[in-house]
């Protein structure tokens, strides 16, 4: 099936990677950087707290910083609430609105946190992933806020 112009669709839109990157986080799972990655993909965490990357250039490159914060992250997710998604006027391009919960392993602590991602897609594969992460709300439910204070820029 073509779309009016005679392209073949996307075989994955954008709201169908999100959901399948929904589904990975809450299988706690590797998978989703792996199959929905593009090689080239640009990932950008803007807000991420001091000492950690705000960009990635190239599936490799997060994956191997994922995997490794994957490892050190005490945190089972058991739930990604949607907020919202946005629609654009570009087709390959969505915003959305969602929340994280889950369990905080070594503690037993129940928290969320809210985000917001710009997610673009090419061909079923994301290229463009933009996400703003509550870094307080993360550092909250894991402790660390103190150790986030103290590396605040005090000027």
């Amino acid at each position: 099936m073509s779309d009016q112009h005679g392209a073949a669709p996307d075989p994955r839109t954008p709201r169908e990677v999100f959901a399948y990157m929904r589904q990975q986080w809450l299988a706690n799972g590797a998978d989703a950087g792996n199959t929905l990655l593009a090689e080239d993909a640009v990932v950008e965490t803007p807000f991420a707290a001091p000492g950690h990357p705000r960009r990635f250039d190239g599936r490799e490159e997060f994956l191997a910083f994922a995997a490794a914060g994957r490892s050190s992250l005490p945190v089972r997710f058991e739930e990604c609430r949607e907020l919202a998604i946005h629609e654009t006027t570009d087709p390959q391009v969505i915003i959305v609105e969602y929340e994280l919960a889950g369990t905080v392993t070594t503690t037993g602590r129940h928290a969320s946190a809210p985000f917001i991602g710009v997610l673009r897609v090419r061909g079923g594969l994301i290229t463009v992933w933009r996400e703003y992460q509550h870094t307080l709300a993360i550092a909250h439910a894991l402790g660390q806020v103190p150790a986030l204070l103290a590396t605040m820029p005090t000027e």
